[in-house]
């Protein structure tokens, strides 16, 4: 096999960008099919890939019954990735997940229980450790350049979005990349977790907060902490530093260009990139190239189920911690 066959499963925002990466810019991989129920959604995914006489389904089982397909891409919505997971497994498929595994730790469990009967690659898709910065501070962590590491620092900022739509959840949908991104880092296991939270904004109920610091002790030591917030009103804020005994690393915003302009009137440069598609393009690509290699050369994917269900065992506990107004040793 030199190259492998993939069905995206869902054409909302994320299905659509890996589309496009697997129809263009992946060479280890080939875009196979694309599915969604909406068949609009389908279409307009279909006209941004350019690709001639691929095929278009409504249903997944039909995908997942198509013997030309070896891997599907689920991008659903997260409380559906368990069963998607299963059936994708019985069916002989390998699968790239996004995040989270799912919503429901049990039905998470049922996912990895069947990945591992059928003997199938499940990759989750954490694109963040991908990013060529994070993976530098990775690398420098590593090799000593700031000693022994004492703290962490995370800011992950959504810009503001349409207020008439109630958002994902905070803790499974933003805060879950900065936890999977803090054990990545730090290379080991948390301990206790806080958090606390509030609405900044308009809000939706009583248990889904906008803003939110989550703090945590890992069994190496280190303390971390994550600031998340969906009312960023000068775009996709992403920075991290790590802090050690001999020194420190940090990761800040990409932008545009890097041009200042210096007058009477200030120094002004440009506002951060827009929002993920954006920021993170290229990890997008090198995650689902990845996958594609783990397949095609029987290795192990670099973001593994067991990692996908302890982020979201974190994600579980830190909405809990903010709820509850209290820390959880783990």
């Amino acid at each position: 096999m030199d190259r492998l066959n993939i069905g995206v499963i869902g054409t909302g925002l994320i299905g659509r960008l890996h589309a496009q990466h697997l129809s263009s810019r992946i060479p280890a991989a080939r875009l196979a099919a694309i599915c969604d129920t909406n068949p609009v959604a389908a279409a307009e995914c279909l006209a941004v890939c350019n690709v001639e006489a691929l095929p278009v389904f409504e249903d997944y089982q039909k995908v997942l019954s198509d013997p030309a397909i070896e891997a599907v891409a689920i991008c659903t919505p997260g409380e559906i990735h368990g069963e998607m997971i299963e059936a994708a497994a019985a069916a002989g498929k390998h699968i790239f997940c996004e995040k989270p595994i799912d919503y429901d730790l049990p039905r998470a469990d049922r996912a990895l229980a069947a990945v591992e009967r059928a003997g199938v690659k499940l990759q989750i898709g954490f694109n963040r450790r991908f990013d060529a910065n994070f993976r530098h501070v990775k690398e420098a962590i590593s090799a000593g350049a700031i000693g022994r590491p004492h703290t962490l620092h995370i800011v992950s900022r959504d810009p503001v979005q349409d207020e008439a739509e109630p958002p994902a959840d905070l803790f499974l949908d933003t805060t879950i990349h900065d936890l999977d991104m803090a054990r990545f880092l730090t290379g080991s296991e948390v301990t206790t977790i806080y958090a606390i939270g509030g609405h900044m904004g308009v809000p939706h109920s009583a248990d889904a907060p906008d803003t939110a610091v989550i703090t945590l002790r890992f069994a190496n030591g280190v303390i971390a902490t994550i600031e998340n917030s969906r009312r960023s009103v000068y775009g996709y804020d992403q920075r991290l530093e790590a802090f050690g005994s001999e020194g420190a690393i940090s990761v800040g915003n990409e932008s545009p260009h890097q041009t200042i302009v210096s007058n009477r009137d200030g120094v002004l440069s440009s506002l951060p990139l827009a929002f993920f598609r954006e920021r993170y393009a290229d990890s997008y690509v090198a995650e689902m190239s990845a996958f594609a290699r783990c397949v095609i050369e029987d290795s192990k994917p670099l973001v593994t189920g067991m990692g996908g269900r302890t982020a979201l065992v974190l994600a579980l506990a830190a909405r809990r911690a903010c709820l509850e107004e209290r820390s959880i040793a783990l």
